[in-house]
């Protein structure tokens, strides 16, 4: 299916903030334990500097200190590990998220239609000897009702009603009417592809916008392909 593309692509969201927050802690932080590292190192030279020869600092007192040096050492060393970590933890959320835009997903959602058809899906029930896709616009009024085989292979929908006339543009669900002999068995919606223009972390979760402004959670889509696949 080919989508037109948005004419901008965006990567938003609260990860990003998140990200920037933390490190900003982080480096903080880091700013005060470096600062009284170096400040502690001042006091101990200085009292050594300074120290009676006569009376001079007991080894018990100064291994105490020694070992308190070599604990604000480690620290400082811990906070610039963690710094680092959160750097390249925040990068690979936004190259996660980068790798959504630009790729056709498919899930179980309104889908926009430029012209160009449109990939579904169907899943007739077991049981099912004739089945029907039905579009609809965003009103629920119906567009299109068309006999399709029962099968799972996928199929195209062309965006021409009955009469051959072109559909216009717009954004359009599709739902598969299934039947045994007459009897209804059920509607449900068809899976289709659609383009992903951005991607966003919402509450923890990746966000997926989709060509039309349509919105899906990763969570739903149950199949990627590049566009035109």
């Amino acid at each position: 299916m080919d989508i037109a593309s948005a004419n901008t692509t965006q990567i938003t969201g609260s990860a990003a903030s998140s990200a920037a927050k933390t490190t900003t802690d982080t480096t903080q932080a880091g700013t005060l334990i470096n600062s009284d590292f170096e400040t502690f190192l001042k006091m101990l030279t200085t009292q050594m500097n300074n120290q009676d020869p006569l009376n001079p600092m007991e080894s018990t007192d100064f291994a105490v200190q020694l070992a308190t040096f070599s604990g604000v050492e480690q620290q400082v060393r811990t906070n610039d590990l963690l710094s680092a970590m959160q750097n390249q933890l925040g990068a690979m959320g936004m190259s996660d998220l980068a790798g959504w835009v630009g790729m056709e997903v498919r899930a179980e959602t309104a889908a926009q239609f430029d012209g160009s058809a449109i990939t579904l899906q169907p899943d007739p029930p077991s049981g099912a000897t004739r089945a029907w896709v039905v579009v609809r616009d965003t009103f629920g009024n119906l567009v299109d009702r068309v006999e399709v085989p029962i099968s799972d292979e996928q199929i195209k929908w062309a965006g021409v009603d009955a009469a051959g006339d072109p559909i216009p543009p717009g954004t359009y669900s599709f739902f598969l009417q299934s039947y045994a002999d007459d009897v209804m068995l059920g509607e449900e919606q068809i899976a289709v592809y659609s383009e992903v223009v951005e991607a966003r972390m919402d509450n923890g979760q990746t966000k997926l916008i989709l060509a039309g402004g349509g919105e899906i959670m990763a969570a739903d889509v149950d199949a990627m392909r590049r566009p035109g696949g």
